[in-house]
This record gives structure tokens, sequence and C-alpha cells, in this order.
């Protein structure tokens, strides 16, 4: 899986987990606004972008690869994440909360479509439309994608395989708060868009009930892409909860 590492070896350290269908390039309007007092770890996650040569088998086993990338660390890290990335992180600090510091939760799905059969069967035969500009390119207007990323995400989504997909938006729906997420003794932020789907909302109030120390907010204005629809807002709001 590969991994950038940016800013100094000695300052804090902060993983940053983008979304399905994207790659780590994802958080870079929110870099611009971050001060330089962090050192960032942004991987490319499996099947994606720069790891598109290993297929995401599950979330269970992306959890474990990024846990051995923590394990590298000398000290817990914090964790935020996007959408799939959110999830990740969410099981990341409730099975190696040794390892996590303190998690932000962006738009994570966590109540399990009813009927997940029918809706995998379709993203099988059209898999092959995430290869098509026109296709990308609408995709990627739904999750905010600016004008100067637009081309790395036609890249990206044209080097995602179809086993990528299937896994990844197969876990993605099935995901439900972890047991161990109640346990997690560390500061927890979680945020959805107020224009999302009233599915991501419940999402959010489900893990913020789970874990009574967690804020919870509701940000106006935004849909499915806080991160890359308000990246100054949202640098400001990490910054400040990083404290």
């Amino acid at each position: 899986m590969h991994v950038d590492r940016v800013g100094s070896p000695g300052a804090p350290p902060l993983l940053l987990l983008h979304g399905g269908g994207v790659a780590g390039w994802m958080w870079e309007p929110t870099r611009r606004h971050l001060t330089d007092d962090r050192r960032l770890l942004i991987p490319d996650l499996p099947g994606h972008g720069r790891s598109a040569d290993q297929d995401y088998v599950s979330h269970d086993d992306t959890v474990h690869q990024l846990a051995a990338v923590l394990e590298r660390e000398e000290r817990p890290v914090a964790v935020a994440g996007f959408s799939l990335g959110a999830q990740l992180a969410v099981l990341l600090a409730a099975r190696r909360p040794d390892l996590v510091d303190r998690v932000a939760v962006v738009s994570a799905q966590t109540v399990p479509l009813r009927a997940p059969g029918p809706m995998l069967a379709l993203l099988r035969v059209t898999a092959g439309l995430a290869k098509h500009e026109w296709f990308a390119r609408m995709q990627a207007s739904a999750l905010f994608v600016p004008d100067d990323l637009l081309p790395r995400y036609v890249q990206t989504s044209a080097g995602i395989s179809r086993d990528t997909l299937l896994h990844a938006v197969g876990d993605n729906i099935a995901f439900r708060v972890p047991a161990g997420w109640s346990a997690f003794p560390g500061p927890a932020l979680i945020l959805a868009g107020a224009r999302e789907k009233q599915l991501m909302k419940i999402s959010a109030a489900l893990l913020h009930e789970a874990l009574p120390q967690s804020i919870l907010e509701i940000v106006e204005g935004c849909g499915h892409g806080i991160p890359l629809q308000q990246p100054a807002w949202f640098a400001r709001r990490i910054e400040a909860w990083l404290g």
C-alpha cells in the first residue's frame, strides 16, 4: 500500500484516509489550509491510485495493513477518514486503540442496506462505466471534486478494478458500528453534511450514541463531500479539534 509521508519526522502524526473511488490526492485541498506543525500520513488505499495493483479485499484486510503502518510510528496517531476511509478509521479506533490517539469520522455509513444483493448485481454489470471519462466526470460532480483535481479523479476511476469496486462497496453497505467502538478511550469528532441523505445523518447519530464522549456536528451547506466542498473550513475544524 502506497503511503505519502509529509512533514517533519518529529511532528505529531495525522493519518488521512480517503473515500472510495478517489485516492490520497483528495486531501490536497485540505492540506493547502493546514499549518506545518503536523506530519501527514496519506495512503492510497488498496485498489486505488498508486495502490491499484493490489485489489481491495475487505475492510478487515485494509485495517490490518493500516495497523502495520501505524505500528511503525513511535506514538499513537490521530486519524481522520472520509466515507469509506471513515469506516476504516472507526474500525482502527475500535480494534487498535493502542495505535489511535483520536479519530475524526466524516460521513461514515453505519446502517446496512436491507437488500444489498440487487445493488451489487447491478454494480457488477455496470462496473466498466467507471473507466469512461464522461461517467467519471458525472461521479466527480457528486463528490465535489474541484476542477484542478478532475484529471486525477478520472485517472483513479479508470484504474479501479471490478473486484476492488465490488469488495469495497460490499463492505461499505454492510457496515455497522463495531462492538469495540463504544470502548474507544480517546476523543472522537463525528461530522456529516446537512444536505446528505438521511441515512448518513442517522449513521452519524448512531456513532455518537455509542461513544458518549464524542462530538457530533452536522455541517450546514454541505453534502457528501465535506473535505472537498469546504476544505478551508474542514482544515480549521480539524486543527481546532487536534488542539
